[in-house]
């Protein structure tokens, strides 16, 4: 495909177009970021630029090659086993990279995609099926009720808990997490969180990635991932994302470097922290490390929402490394644009 051509099956919200100007003309009523794209995504241009989310730093325009966007979008078609014609529901923000990539995959693989505005409960005026679809954890919890109407969904933009985990076991969807970054192009590996023989499964099991095709991976001196995808991108990339290298295409996500706590000499990831906490918290939140004469750090947890009793011991896999020394409440986290939570800052109100 040249990116002045369009796949002769592509439908958006159940019309065909002849030429980009009419798609260009066509997006104006659905959102101004979505027919900006499109103007992007036809002009002579060899890149797009797209903004990072800054969940984990200062937000930031990158350059993406329009190039390596249709190869993750076939990369993603072939892993996914989705051709043209496949029917898929865009649901998320074309502001940022996974709704710009809904919008890339069904241009290249030729899909009839349906645009709807990115709210909580995505299906709740929806009344069609679909073979494929993405969302934010939020947006799967908010849609359990109707999730069977689609056949696949990958799930990004933050960690799936243990709870929304269990809870999708029994769905006929076969729900997918993802790994990736604005910079690898949306996800470069996936995990299966549901549709196993048995409806519980290990945690080894389900704390392994896959990675899609042509991608190969490593670790650094600090056993952070480093991704090779020349598909995608022309240098490796270095992350802050702590690993386990199973094998040549599976990894298991312990946590970020730059959230590693170190209480007492002892190095904790928040991440594997929280995961043991979910079982116990309804509500967000997250375990951080706050400077501490004696420890260095002092693990605590930060809630949202109202105060309410917390009763650690009931979370029966922490060690006593693992257990906050403090918790503390603060009404609403502070979030990137995209939903994301931002630690830092959020820290940084609780403790001016």
């Amino acid at each position: 495909m040249k990116n002045n051509q369009l796949h002769i099956d592509f439908k958006l919200n159940g019309n065909s177009f002849s030429t980009s100007d009419e798609l260009i003309f066509f997006s104006k009523e659905i959102s101004a970021s979505t027919q900006h794209f499109f103007v992007d995504w036809f002009s002579n241009s060899d890149f797009i630029e797209v903004q990072t989310s800054g969940s984990t730093g200062k937000p930031k325009t990158i350059e993406l090659k329009k190039e390596f966007m249709i190869n993750s979008a076939l990369a993603t078609g072939t892993f996914f086993d989705l051709k043209e014609n496949t029917t898929a529901l865009l649901c998320m923000s074309t502001d940022f990279i996974a709704g710009k990539m809904m919008l890339v995959r069904a241009l290249v693989l030729g899909w009839n995609l349906d645009m709807i505005e990115p709210v909580s409960n995505p299906l709740e005026k929806v009344d069609r099926s679909y073979d494929f679809s993405a969302m934010v954890p939020m947006q799967l919890q908010n849609s359990l009720s109707q999730i069977d109407r689609i056949r696949k969904l990958i799930v990004g933009g933050g960690i799936v808990s243990e709870e929304l985990i269990s809870e999708i076991q029994n769905i006929s969807t076969k729900v997918f997490a993802t790994f990736g970054m604005t910079e690898t192009i949306t996800h470069i590996a996936v995990i299966q969180l549901n549709g196993f023989k048995n409806t519980t499964f290990s945690e080894v099991e389900k704390s392994h990635y896959t990675t899609l095709p042509n991608v190969s991976i490593s670790k650094d001196a600090r056993n952070c991932l480093v991704i090779n995808a020349p598909k995608v991108s022309d240098k490796k990339i270095v992350t802050n994302d702590v690993v386990k290298i199973i094998s040549k295409n599976k990894f298991k996500w312990l946590g970020r470097v730059d959230n590693v706590i170190n209480s007492g000499g002892i190095k904790s990831h928040p991440e594997e922290i929280e995961k043991k906490l979910a079982k116990i918290i309804q509500q967000r939140f997250f375990v951080a490390g706050l400077p501490d004469a004696i420890l260095g750090e002092k693990l605590i947890l930060v809630i949202e929402g109202k105060k309410a009793t917390i009763i650690l011991s009931k979370a029966k896999s922490l060690t006593r490394y693992e257990t906050p020394k403090a918790i503390y409440f603060v009404e609403s986290f502070i979030e990137t644009t995209s939903k994301k939570i931002q630690r830092k800052k959020t820290l940084d109100l609780l403790f001016k």
